[in-house]
């Protein structure tokens, strides 16, 4: 079912506004579900890809993302200053030019756990939070790189065994809160205080006897009938907890054959979809609110063969599409009755991640550098145009790309890429 597919630019297309927006303040978005509201972009890519704006080379190791807010770019990478390997978080113009970039502590460097920065820096109201792979949340100014505060949570918290491939997440804020999973047995997550770095509140697990740790998706939060939930992974379950005091809401199990859950959910409707690799799959769950507050969370459907490791999904119209681990397909499977649309082996790509703009899915292959740009369609993969990234640095490719006032940002290795997909 796999074909290439080349549109014409229609009349309705090309005389159609320009929407650019300027802000990517957090990763997967400002709504946590990878989708931009740029507009008037490519719908078809030379062979050697859109326009290459600029390279950075000097923003050291890593899987993270950018984050893109008020004009200025952020990201972190692995860096070596003063022999001492650090976790460094940089501030770059539009132009890929280095602002200033500040340590968030000392670096993951264990090679035999993929040793880079992980987590995306979170924007907000002119501060910049980052939390390292050791677990060492920071606030800096945006504007000048100050550091404000700091705190490592492993430490404060007496965590005994963080997470094995240490802390994958970025941190999310609401309100006056910047919430981080935790785990074990006392805290499934905790908060503290945007401005200060206090503690606000901890929330134990509701089913996590043994003190599970915490696992690398990034809280998810969404409204729910007066309440703003917070979804946190564990390693064996999913947690809901309130955004404002941490009280616990539901947990739902949710244990793969690795215990390692990336995947940020989905909610629409009352619903909440979640997917995990490593041979599980994908469950929706119908929520319903008690009356003491708490949420109980019932299941509707489990496909098997819709297992996301950790290259994110998207909700576009009736479907969510995504790449599968164990299988190594692309596919879509309706959110309301779990049914597949298709499962496809794409040639010369494995999984992968993305994230959606103007109409369209951006997809960056994990292994070989290759760009997509996709058609999303329920019942096949179509392709529109691809192209490969122009570096043979060693590594996996697992920042999600970003599209943002007509940019696409991709990060491999020790490179950020800036591409224009403005029509």
């Amino acid at each position: 079912m796999f074909r290439r597919f080349f549109c014409a630019f229609s009349f309705a297309i090309i005389t159609s506004p320009v929407l650019l927006s300027a802000d990517w303040a957090a990763f997967r978005g400002p709504e946590g579900d990878g989708k931009s509201p740029d507009t008037g972009l490519l719908k078809k890519w030379s062979p050697e890809g859109p326009k290459l704006l600029w390279t950075a080379d000097f923003i050291g190791f890593g899987y993270s993302g950018v984050a893109v807010a008020d004009d200025r770019i952020f990201i972190t990478g692995n860096v070596e200053r003063e022999d001492q390997q650090l976790s460094m978080v940089f501030c770059l113009d539009k132009e890929g030019n280095k602002i200033w970039e500040r340590d968030n502590g000392p670096a993951h460097t264990d090679t035999n756990k993929y040793p880079s920065t992980r987590g995306t820096p979170t924007i907000d109201n002119g501060f910049v939070y980052d939390i390292s792979a050791l677990g060492e949340i920071a606030c800096f100014n945006a504007q000048t790189g100050e550091k404000i505060w700091n705190r490592n949570i492993v430490k404060h918290y007496s965590v005994e065994r963080p997470p094995y491939w240490l802390f994958g997440n970025a941190v999310l804020i609401e309100g006056d809160a910047v919430i981080s999973p935790l785990g074990g047995p006392k805290h499934i997550a905790i908060a503290l205080n945007k401005r200060t770095g206090e503690p606000l509140w901890e929330s134990p697990p509701v089913a996590n006897p043994l003190g599970a740790t915490a696992s690398y998706a990034t809280p998810y939060a969404f409204d729910f009938e007066g309440i703003r939930v917070v979804v946190v992974m564990s390693e064996v379950t999913a947690e809901g907890v309130d955004a404002k005091t941490g009280k616990a809401l539901f947990s739902i199990p949710w244990r793969n054959d690795r215990t390692t859950n990336c995947t940020m959910p989905i909610y629409r409707d009352g619903c909440l979809f979640i997917t995990t690799g490593y041979n599980f799959g994908a469950k929706l769950f119908r929520l319903a609110k008690n009356t003491d507050g708490t949420i109980t969370p019932n299941e509707v459907w489990f496909e098997k063969q819709f297992e996301n490791h950790h290259g994110g999904i998207l909700l576009i119209g009736d479907y969510v599409y995504g790449s599968t681990h164990q299988r190594q397909r692309w596919g879509s499977i309706n959110f309301a009755n779990g049914e597949l649309g298709y499962l496809e082996r794409v040639r010369g790509i494995g999984q992968g991640a993305l994230c959606y703009a103007d109409g369209l899915i951006y997809a960056l292959s994990e292994d070989d550098q290759t760009v997509l740009l996709v058609q999303p369609e329920p019942k096949e993969f179509i392709e529109l145009s691809r192209f490969e990234l122009p570096n043979e640095a060693d590594g996996k490719s697992w920042a999600h790309p970003v599209v943002i006032d007509g940019r696409l940002y991709l990060r491999h290795a020790q490179y950020l890429y800036c591409y224009d997909v403005k029509e």
